[in-house]
């Protein structure tokens, strides 16, 4: 039976949107959108499809498509800094740029990298590359990444908003069946001011959270 409270919020959900495979549903308070539970694919599906990704250091297409955290953290003095690649993927381009420019950044990923003891350190950032639209669970992932930063800690986001702007039925973002959780900046302020963090940053895709 479909769960009428928000994953992140627990606020009330009202019907927003559907296509031929999910059904899509709007927080009336954090102002999220959430597919239906039982429409997740199976976490075996999930992690096929996360297997043909092709994410590579050659591809100049991908290579442009991270740029804005690569250059974040190139240009906000965290060389000594110690860093965390969160939903790293099964080929973590970002973390391998990284630490040939001499950054020192651990790997998590909960199919391809579960090193729990990575999870028992913490980190002056974290980044999390195109992965908080797949949390299944967002309230306890974003406590998670709280928890992971020290004091003063960044977490640097790379998803796509929603805004009211755009017609749903026919954004991409919401094509691939393995994401299941879509922000707004209605989101993000709820997040800045219920998960401890003091400062929020945003420019297009690109999303800073500091602790």
């Amino acid at each position: 039976m479909f769960n009428h409270k928000c994953n992140l919020c627990g606020g009330n959900l009202s019907t927003f949107s559907k296509d031929k495979k999910r059904s899509f549903f709007l927080c009336d308070f954090c102002k999220a959108i959430q597919v239906n539970k039982e429409d997740y694919v199976s976490l075996d599906l999930e992690k096929s499809r996360y297997e043909q990704h092709r994410n590579n250091s050659t591809d100049q297409g991908y290579l442009h498509f991270i740029k804005p955290v690569v250059d974040y953290i190139h240009e906000n003095g965290l060389l000594k800094a110690k860093g965390l690649d969160f939903g790293a993927g099964n080929n973590p381009v970002i973390s391998q740029i990284l630490k040939q420019d001499g950054y020192q950044i651990k790997i998590y990923d909960p199919f391809f990298h579960n090193d729990q003891e990575v999870l028992k350190d913490t980190f002056d950032y974290i980044i999390v590359c195109e992965v908080i639209e797949h949390f299944h669970n967002p309230k306890g992932e974003f406590e998670l990444l709280f928890k992971l930063l020290n004091e003063k800690g960044k977490l640097i986001i790379m998803t796509h908003l929603y805004d009211d702007s755009m017609d749903f039925s026919k954004w991409y973002y919401k094509n691939d069946i393995t994401h299941v959780f879509f922000y707004t900046l209605d989101t993000f302020r709820y997040i800045l001011d219920n998960f401890g963090f003091t400062k929020l940053q945003t420019e297009n895709r690109l999303i800073i959270l500091e602790k």
